[in-house]
C-alpha cells in the first residue's frame, strides 16, 4: 500500500511538472517572447559568474581535501613491494592533479570570460591540427608510461625471486572470520578440503595427506619474521572473500573452489611500525575519540581485514598480524600444535 502511494505521488509530481511546462509556453507565446530555447545575454552572464564561483569552490575543496585528509592516509608501507606500489599511486596521483590544476581552471576560467555578453561575439574555429595532435599525443604517451610501469610492477610483484624459500601460509575464508595455516618443517600444506571439516579440523585438512601432519593452524593472531618472504595462499568456504592486509598492500581474493596466491617481505616489525611518527599521530587522534565515547585506548597492529562485502558480519573479519624477530618466531613456533597433535 505504502508502495502504491509513493507511485501515485511521483506520477502526480510529474504531471504537475508537465502541467508548469505548458503554462510556461503559453505565456511566452502570450507575450510573444522568444521561444527558440536559447539562453538571453542576461542568462549567459549569470551562467558565466556561476561558473566562475564554482571553479573557486573547487580550488578550495581540492585544497581542503589535501590539507584535511592527507594525514589520515596509510603510512609508508610495512613490505618491500609496498614501495613500488607506493611510488606508483603517488606518481598517478601527482601527474592527475597537474592535469587537474592546468585544464580545469582554464576550462572554468574561458566559460566565464568568453561568456554571452550583449555586443560580444566569440570567434569560431573550426578545426587546428596542432591542438588536436597536442592534446591526443602528450595524454597519449603519458598512459602508456603509466600503464606499462604499473604492468611491469604488477608482473614483478606477482612473479617475485627470493633468495630463499617463502614461509607458506594458508589463509582460509569464511562467514565472518579468518583461520591461518602455516606449513610445517616441510614448508608444504597439506591437502584440504571443505569435505573433511568437521570437529576440530576447521580446515578440512585431509588426515592421510603426511604433507598436512606438522601443519599448524592459527586463529586470532598469527606471527610472521620480519625479513623473511611469505607466500599467502587462499581458500574461501562460502562467498568470495577478500584478504586486505593494508600495511603491506596486500590484497588478493579468496575465491570458492580455488587457491589464490599473493607472495611478500614484510621489513618492519609492529614495534618499529608503533614508533613511526605518522602512526604514533593517527593513533592519538584514534584514541582521543576513543576516549570521549569511553572505550579503552587502541595500539597499533597489522590487521588482514575483508575488502569484499561478503555479508552482514562483514566487519567484523579481522585477524591480527605480528611481525616480529626470526628468534621470536622460531620461538613462537616451537610452542604451537601442529594438526596431528590436535587430533
Amino acid at each position: 500500500m505504502v508502495t502504491l502511494l509513493y507511485i501515485l505521488i511521483a506520477l502526480f509530481t510529474l504531471l504537475v511538472i508537465w502541467q508548469l511546462i505548458r503554462i510556461s509556453e503559453i505565456t511566452s507565446a502570450i507575450k510573444k517572447e522568444d521561444n527558440t530555447g536559447l539562453p538571453n545575454h542576461q542568462e549567459n552572464d549569470l551562467q558565466g559568474k556561476l561558473l566562475f564561483g564554482f571553479l573557486l569552490l573547487m580550488l578550495i575543496g581540492f585544497v581542503y581535501s589535501i590539507v584535511q585528509w592527507g594525514p589520515r592516509v596509510l603510512p609508508s608501507p610495512a613490505s618491500i613491494h609496498g614501495e613500488k606500489t607506493d611510488f606508483l599511486f603517488y606518481l598517478t596521483i601527482a601527474i592527475i592533479s597537474v592535469a587537474f590544476l592546468i585544464t580545469q581552471p582554464i576550462l572554468f576560467y574561458f566559460s566565464y570570460k568568453y561568456r554571452g555578453v550583449k555586443g560580444r561575439k566569440a570567434s569560431y574555429i573550426e578545426h587546428n591540427n596542432k591542438l588536436e595532435l597536442i592534446w591526443t599525443i602528450i595524454p597519449g604517451l603519458v598512459l602508456v608510461v603509466l600503464i606499462s610501469y604499473g604492468l611491469s610492477t604488477w608482473v614483478k610483484i606477482m612473479n617475485p625471486k627470493f633468495d630463499e624459500d617463502p614461509i607458506v601460509v594458508e589463509l582460509y575464508a569464511k562467514q565472518f572470520g579468518w583461520t591461518a595455516r602455516i606449513a610445517g618443517d616441510d614448508n608444504k600444506l597439506g591437502y584440504a578440503n571443505v569435505r573433511y571439516i568437521e570437529g576440530t579440523n576447521i580446515l578440512g585438512i585431509d588426515k592421510n595427506d603426511p604433507y598436512g601432519l606438522d601443519d599448524i593452524v592459527v586463529q586470532n593472531t598469527i606471527k610472521l619474521p620480519v625479513n623473511k618472504p611469505v607466500k599467502l595462499k587462499m581458500r574461501s568456504q562460502d562467498v568470495i572473500h577478500s584478504a586486505y592486509l593494508p600495511h603491506f598492500r596486500v590484497q588478493m581474493n579468496c575465491v570458492p573452489g580455488a587457491i589464490t596466491e599473493f607472495s611478500f617481505v614484510p621489513n618492519k616489525t609492529t614495534s618499529e611500525m608503533r614508533q613511526d611518527p605518522k602512526v604514533k599521530k593517527q593513533l592519538e587522534q584514534i584514541n582521543k575519540i576513543r576516549e570521549q565515547k569511553g572505550e579503552s585506548a587502541y595500539e597499533f597492529n597489522y590487521i588482514l581485514l575483508c575488502n569484499k562485502i561478503c555479508g552482514s558480519a562483514h566487519y567484523n573479519m579481522q585477524m591480527i598480524f605480528e611481525v616480529v624477530s626470526d628468534e621470536e618466531y622460531q620461538n613462537w613456533m616451537k610452542e604451537q600444535k601442529t594438526f596431528a597433535q590436535s587430533l
